[in-house]
């Protein structure tokens, strides 16, 4: 097939413990998933899921020190430690009890946010594109494949900036379990291979500046270390 223009990069994440990469489709985010996190953005926590969503070349592949770019338009700019699912299989409809069937693998990952415009936004009822869905958005570290850790429901998730923790947790406090959002999810979208889904972050997000070096953790997977440029 011949393009009028030249055709979008393919972005990718490395697969652990392959040469292998993971295509990056579409990445969907969950809204306010840990309950401690919604009563520090004052919202209700037993709301429904609800999701937005951020561009492909929002992936940055942070399986070793990754750098990002502090984003123009902003003065303060949040990190969001989530875990990150990739989805292996098609699904639409999906069911509870077989909704992992699709995912595979996991990863750590920041859903990096433009906080000032996303407040901005939401209270003037806008969409939340500058705030959320950039370029460089969303570093994500290896993936790691069910078959090398299984399904992750549990596990410590902490990030630190400059060597002092700021987000402490566990993946077992989420609102919302894995299966839980991707069977939502599904029945508003069939669910494709490269997709991937950041499950939300643990309350304690905070400010980042040029020079500040962010290291994300979830047990059972490869960490990520991301420093932020001017």
């Amino acid at each position: 097939m011949k393009y009028a223009v030249p055709a979008a990069p393919t972005h990718s994440l490395r697969i652990n413990g392959t040469g292998e990469h993971f295509p990056v489709n579409r990445i969907f985010c969950v809204g306010r998933n840990y309950a401690a996190h919604v009563r520090e953005m004052g919202g209700d926590e037993r709301d429904p899921p609800f999701f937005f969503m951020k561009p492909a070349c929002a992936a940055v592949d942070a399986s070793s020190t990754a750098h990002i770019a502090y984003p123009p338009m902003t003065s303060n700019f949040h990190h969001e430690i989530e875990l990150v699912v990739a989805i292996g299989k098609a699904g639409t409809n999906l069911d509870v009890e077989t909704a992992l069937d699709v995912v595979f693998g996991y990863a750590v990952g920041l859903d990096m946010t433009r906080r000032d415009l996303q407040l901005a936004a939401r209270d003037k009822g806008r969409p939340w594109e500058f705030g959320k869905a950039f370029t460089g958005s969303a570093p994500v570290g290896a993936i790691s494949t069910v078959a090398q850790v299984g399904h992750l429901a549990a596990g410590a998730i902490t990030l630190s900036v400059n060597g002092a923790i700021r987000q402490s947790s566990d993946l077992k406090l989420m609102i919302w379990s894995v299966a839980e959002a991707l069977a939502y999810l599904s029945r508003y979208e069939a669910l494709q291979p490269g997709d991937l889904i950041m499950t939300g972050t643990p309350e304690g997000v905070g400010p980042v500046v040029a020079g500040d070096v962010m290291d994300g953790q979830i047990a059972g997977l490869d960490d990520i270390r991301v420093s932020v440029g001017g």
